[in-house]
């Protein structure tokens, strides 16, 4: 049976350091929950702390109503799966998914019974006798996945389990965890830097940063209405561009730095005529226009089969410093005409898609954004 999972305040310090400063989030029953973040941002360290791997400087962290701080480990129950997949070089994979229920002494019928249905699950029944060095990747790691499951856990960890994996056995093996998932109804905790991993995968994303949690949300949630600048350009690719809030009411726009300006029908109230801001286009938000829009120039040509990568030029005074390119990504099914490199262009931001941010990123001016959800 899972359980909710419910993080208060938790605090992490190392020595003098403090990783985590105090860290809340609430995990429903049954959820897959994405960590996605940076490398050292304190994803696989709060996991640890999940786990019990880690002690609890502050706060609590609760499996429904018990407290875990202070229960050991192999106390809590949980399924664990790593990186290194780390399953029994000596043991065939019915061996290795045999090795956990052995060790809770369970009867022989009802060891048969829970592997043999999960070696059906997870799809290598056919490789049950074979030892891991007669495997590839993505079935080692199906083992582990069948492993931590079949121990019926109340909380399953996932620490980055597919960066060993090449691409194509990444999207297989992403399908077949969030189908097992959902089969066993399990509440899964899951680490990721890698953002179209997270976006394909979870119930809810909680971006991290230095130990803080930016956003929590949906998928499709966090990627149209990121809460802040660190999360609209962690989740995909954002172009940054400065501006100005212009006009009042209902009537109020968002002017980019060369004056061209975008009625923005969902502003906040604080989101008054002259305030300073931060522009956010996604390079697909951009549409191609014979005559009214951003002028720009094209630098270079990106094929990647579905669509066509841009990078643009625009003057540096537009712009927000330090970004790696500013994109436009063109469908070719829906395209009239293609681009070259040189060509100057002029690009529409759909009005309805784009975010605004306070000049400092930290806040969005939207109505409808939501940080904690």
């Amino acid at each position: 049976m899972s359980v909710a999972i419910h993080i208060d305040k938790v605090i992490k310090r190392y020595g003098p350091q403090t990783v985590i400063p105090g860290l809340s989030a609430d995990i429903k029953n049954g959820e897959f929950f994405t960590l996605l973040g940076p490398s050292g941002c304190g994803k696989t360290t709060l996991l640890r702390m999940v786990a019990g791997f880690n002690s609890i400087e502050g706060g609590t962290i609760r499996f429904d109503e018990q407290v875990m701080n202070d229960i050991p480990a192999y106390q809590r129950n949980i399924g664990m799966v790593f990186q290194s997949y780390a399953i029994f070089p000596h043991l065939t994979v019915r061996e290795n998914i045999e090795y956990g229920l052995k060790l809770r002494k369970l009867p022989k019928s009802e060891i048969r019974q829970r592997v043999d249905a999960i070696l059906e699950s997870v799809q290598i029944s056919d490789y049950q006798d074979r030892l891991p060095e007669r495997l590839s990747g993505g079935q080692q790691q199906r083992v582990a996945l069948a492993r931590a499951i079949v121990i019926h856990p109340h909380v399953l960890l996932m620490d980055e389990p597919l960066s060993n994996l090449d691409a194509k056995l990444r999207i297989e093996m992403r399908l077949a965890i969030r189908a097992v998932q959902k089969q066993v109804g399990i509440t899964t905790i899951y680490v990721t830097h890698d953002q179209e991993e997270a976006l394909s995968i979870s119930d809810r994303i909680a971006v991290m940063r230095d130990g803080e949690i930016q956003q929590t949300g949906q998928p499709y949630t966090v990627y149209a209405r990121p809460s802040n600048v660190f999360a609209s350009t962690f989740i995909g690719h954002s172009n940054l561009f400065r501006g100005r809030i212009v006009g009042e009411g209902a009537g109020r726009k968002a002017a980019f730095a060369n004056g061209y300006a975008v009625l923005v029908p969902n502003l906040a109230e604080e989101a008054a005529a002259g305030t300073e801001v931060i522009i956010s286009v996604r390079p697909e938000e951009f549409s191609l226009q014979a005559e009214d829009g951003l002028p720009c120039q094209i630098k270079t040509k990106l094929f990647l089969g579905k669509y066509i990568n841009y990078e643009l030029v625009f003057p540096a005074e537009m712009l927000v410093p330090g970004q790696a390119a500013i994109e436009f990504s063109q469908d070719i099914g829906h395209a009239e005409r293609l681009l070259a490199a040189g060509d100057t262009v002029r690009l529409r931001p759909n009005a309805q898609k784009i975010n605004i941010f306070t000049a400092d990123g930290t806040c969005s001016l939207l109505k409808d954004v939501v940080r904690y959800e």
